[in-house]
């Protein structure tokens, strides 16, 4: 059975509300916090998280989510220096958590050693935040309500697709390997599948699971 994770998410807008329905899709605990009184009252009847109204800059706010207990916290207000703060409040009160920030083209390298990992806003789709936070080898490029689902996948040590061309693996009906892990050509039969190297795949949603198990063990 997965671990069930927990999150936080800092800025209840349209990226910070899917984004919690994304993670809670997946099983996780989310808090979500959101400054903007009448937005805070119509998140909660969604009840896709426990909501928070406040200001996620104030340690007392963020406290009140016992980031003790979160993997991680994304601040994806839309203001990058609001989640500079937020990330740097947050790393005071529990140092050992994970942090993603929304930035602005042309500021991310004033994120560099505070916030662990940054994302632009033309980069940024809930399934894209969702993936970044829960630190996954696993990343989403198109998915979602989509009926296909394009999958950047890293080959782990030990998987069962692990050193072998794909003339010599059996997927199943429903994927594909779209590319060789430089992305510069398209995967062929003779494509050799190296542990920590990523792959492009088409993937339909029933084989998910089964293709994760080949290329993740």
């Amino acid at each position: 059975m997965p671990v069930k994770r927990r999150f936080v998410i800092a800025g209840g807008g349209r990226i910070g509300r899917r984004t919690a329905r994304e993670l809670a899709d997946r099983g996780d605990d989310v808090v979500l916090i959101e400054k903007e009184e009448a937005q805070s009252a119509a998140l909660a009847d969604e009840h896709v998280a426990v909501v928070l109204h406040g200001d996620a800059t104030a340690p007392s706010v963020l406290e009140q989510a016992s980031l003790e207990r979160a993997d991680a916290i994304a601040a994806l207000t839309d203001e990058p220096g609001t989640n500079l703060a937020i990330c740097m409040a947050a790393e005071r009160i529990a140092p050992d958590i994970r942090t993603l920030a929304r930035t602005g083209t042309g500021t991310e390298d004033e994120y560099d050693g505070i916030a662990d990992a940054t994302i632009l806003p033309q980069e940024l789709s809930a399934s894209a935040a969702a993936d970044i936070l829960s630190g996954d080898e696993v990343r989403t490029i198109v998915g979602g309500h989509h009926d296909l689902e394009i999958l950047e996948i890293e080959v782990a040590e030990d998987a069962p697709v692990a050193g072998h061309p794909l003339s010599d693996i059996s997927l199943p009906k429903g994927s594909l390997v779209i590319s060789d892990r430089n992305r510069t050509q398209v995967a062929r039969a003779d494509t050799e599948l190296d542990p920590g190297e990523h792959y492009i795949v088409g993937v339909e949603p029933d084989v998910v699971d089964e293709v994760l198990n080949l290329f993740r063990g």
